[in-house]
C-alpha cells in the first residue's frame, strides 16, 4: 500500500536532517538571537494555557485561605465573647462593692450625735408575712443588742429592735401598722405621732386638729418622747394634708425618710450610759 508516508527520503535521512536543523537553529539563535520575537509570541500564546492550568490550584489556595482566616475569626470572636462575659462580671462584682463601700461611708457619716454608741448590721432576711413588716438583722445578745433598740439607716429611722437572739435580731419596722413614732415638725415644733400604715412607702398621723399648722413637704424629725428614739433624727416628710370638715380631724399622710424597700446595711443606736464600745463576736474572739 503506497501511503503519504512511504514517499520521499527514509526515516533515517528524515531524522538526520531534522537533527542538523535543530542544532543549526540553535546556534543561530545562541549566537545571533535570531528567534526572540518569535519566543515573546509563542510567550504570549501560551500564557492563557498556563494561567487556565494554575486556575484550579490557586482556587483550591484562595478557598484554603478563606476557610482558614473564616475559621481563625470564629475562634477569635469566641475568645473575646468569653472574655467579654468575664470581664462583665466583674464589672458587676465591682459596682456591686462601690455601692456598699458608699453605704457603709454614707451610712458611717450619718448625723448621729457623737456621744451615741453605733454599730453597722446588715440585713439577713425579710418577714414574707403580708401583714407585718419586719427584717431579721446579723447581730444579737453578743454584740450587746437589746429590746426596744433604736435601728436607721443612712437616711432616717427604720424601726426598733422587738426580739433579741444570741446573733440575729428581729426588727420592727415603722411602716407596721403596729408602730408609733413620737414625733415633732422640724419647722414649728409641732408634735404628734406618726404610725404605720401597713405600706413601706406611707405613714399615718392620726388625731390632728384641722387648725394645727402643718404643710405638705414638711420634715418630720423624732421628738425623743417615749424614751426609745433619740431626738432629731429624720422620720418622714409629709405628701398629704387633707382637711375634711366633716370629720373630726384632718387626713395626714407622710412618706417614711428611710428606704425601707432597699435596705442592706443598718445602724444600730445604744444610748449615752450604755457602755464604751458594745461587745463584738468578733473582737471577742480574737481577744481571747
Amino acid at each position: 500500500m503506497d501511503t503519504i508516508f512511504t514517499r520521499g527520503p527514509s526515516l533515517t535521512s528524515r531524522l538526520v536532517l531534522a537533527t542538523v536543523l535543530s542544532v543549526l537553529l540553535i546556534v543561530l539563535d545562541g549566537k545571533l538571537d535570531t528567534f526572540s520575537n518569535v519566543r515573546v509570541y509563542l510567550n504570549s500564546l501560551v500564557s492563557p494555557l498556563q494561567y487556565m492550568a494554575n486556575l484550579p490550584g490557586e482556587v483550591l489556595n484562595q478557598t484554603s485561605r478563606a476557610l482558614t482566616t473564616q475559621r481563625q475569626l470564629l475562634e477569635n470572636n469566641a475568645q473575646l465573647t468569653r472574655q467579654n462575659i468575664l470581664m462583665s462580671e466583674q464589672l458587676q462584682r465591682f459596682e456591686v462593692l462601690r455601692q456598699e463601700n458608699d453605704r457603709l461611708r454614707t451610712l458611717l457619716g450619718s448625723p448621729v450625735r457623737a456621744d451615741a454608741r453605733k454599730m453597722v448590721a446588715e440585713l439577713m432576711a425579710v418577714d414574707n408575712n403580708p401583714y407585718s413588716h419586719q427584717i431579721v438583722i446579723n447581730k444579737g445578745t453578743l454584740q450587746g443588742v437589746y429590746e426596744g433598740q433604736p435601728v436607721l439607716d443612712d437616711k432616717g429611722i427604720v424601726g426598733q429592735v422587738m426580739q433579741v437572739g444570741t446573733t440575729t435580731s428581729r426588727v420592727l419596722l415603722i411602716a407596721d401598722v403596729t408602730h408609733a413614732v413620737p414625733v415633732r415638725v422640724l419647722r414649728n415644733n409641732v408634735r404628734m405621732v406618726a404610725s404605720g400604715s401597713g405600706q413601706l412607702n406611707r405613714l399615718v398621723i392620726n388625731h390632728v386638729p384641722h387648725s394645727t399648722d402643718i404643710q405638705r413637704g414638711d420634715m418630720l424629725v423624732s421628738s425623743g418622747l417615749g424614751q426609745v428614739f433619740p431626738e432629731g433624727y429624720p422620720v418622714g416628710r409629709i405628701t398629704d394634708v387633707i382637711r375634711d370638715e366633716s370629720r373630726p380631724f384632718a387626713i395626714i399622710r407622710a412618706e417614711p425618710a428611710a428606704q425601707l424597700d432597699r435596705l442592706k446595711y443598718l445602724l444600730l443606736l445604744w444610748p449615752a450610759d450604755a457602755p464604751q464600745a458594745p461587745i463584738d463576736q468578733d473582737e471577742a474572739v480574737n481577744e481571747s
